[in-house]
């Protein structure tokens, strides 16, 4: 595998990680669970994309240091390509955290622990698959077709399957915890699982946190096809995966009170894997410029955001009424 990274990256990230999570765990949990403000969520972020564009920044400068001018701002235009496609797929996740948290009907001071349990599962699950991808990649090039024909599958399946309401009834997870496991049908506080007459009982934040990371799964193996189209760097594209992830909790929180007014941003993420899909199946007939693929994911989540504010969805019977627990 050819990659950038030297072991003083690999150990400078690794740390500079570790610290962000514990800040971020010690600070936006300052006071015990609660309900998180929506000035609360955009401060964080902020900072999350902020640190993001000053990491690319300090690593476009090294190299350029390094290695030359040509090199860094490949590398750097390949970080903030592939960092914006993989924080534009995070908003799936977050789409897909909201329909179970109001299925559930996840207490707001419980929301956090999930959501930290999911970012941390995600962080685990992206950096195995990642590692797997580039080794198989390094041995068979012929996997680039496999990934962008799964690619615009998966993304037609998003268009076909975007505008309706899931069935989480039928979620086979779902159905094989109420088949197999004991569950409440109320909230103990914190705990995923209580006895009861000798026997344990498993609470509804137990099946939320299930099903939260078999959603990580699923995304994961969506998404790291489509930065591979963009980079084949392992350093790049871990990194670019783990900032887009870390911001995932404070952009739930800023966007649950608002996900129905981007009603038309599935579309978009179903059009972006299409396009990256298609960009891998042509690598060896014609290589699209990074530049160009930035500019076209750019425009088509843009357009698909500015599109739903323009039209805004048609209210739909029921909206706003949870349904119960388990």
């Amino acid at each position: 595998m050819e990659t950038i990274g030297s072991p003083m990256l690999w150990g400078a990230f690794a740390a500079f990680v570790v610290v962000a999570l514990l800040v971020d765990l010690v600070l936006m949990r300052h006071g015990g669970p609660h309900k998180v403000t929506f000035k609360e969520a955009a401060w964080w972020s902020v900072g999350w994309i902020a640190l993001a564009l000053l990491f690319n920044a300090g690593l476009w400068w090294w190299l350029c240091e390094q290695s030359g001018a040509d090199i860094g701002n490949r590398i750097g235009l390949e970080f903030l390509t592939g960092y914006l496609v993989e924080k534009s797929l995070a908003v799936d996740n977050i789409f897909v955290f909201l329909m179970l948290f109001s299925y559930f009907a996840v207490p707001e001071e419980q929301r956090q622990r999930v959501l930290v349990i999911g970012v941390l599962g995600a962080i685990v699950l992206r950096a195995i698959l990642i590692f797997a991808g580039a080794l198989l990649l390094a041995k068979f090039h012929w996997i680039l077709y496999v990934f962008g024909a799964f690619l615009i599958f998966t993304g037609i399946k998003m268009l076909m399957a975007a505008g309706k309401s899931p069935d989480l009834d039928s979620n086979p997870v779902l159905k094989w915890m109420r088949g197999h496991l004991r569950l409440t049908d109320d909230y103990h506080d914190s705990k995923l699982s209580i006895l009861r007459d000798g026997k344990r009982w498993y609470t509804p934040l137990f099946a939320v946190i299930v099903l939260i990371g078999v959603t990580d799964v699923i995304f994961a193996v969506d998404s790291i096809p489509a930065i591979f189209a963009i980079t084949e760097d392992p350093f790049i594209v871990l990194t670019s995966n783990v900032f887009a992830v870390l911001g995932l909790r404070a952009m739930f929180f800023l966007l649950q009170g608002m996900a129905d007014r981007f009603h038309l941003l599935p579309y978009g993420l179903a059009l972006v894997l299409v396009f990256i899909g298609g960009k891998m199946l042509l690598i060896d007939v014609y290589k699209i410029p990074v530049l160009i693929s930035l500019i076209g994911v750019a425009a088509i989540i843009g357009g698909s955001v500015v599109l739903s504010l323009m039209r805004p969805a048609a209210a739909k019977p029921g909206d706003g009424q949870g349904s119960s627990a388990v």
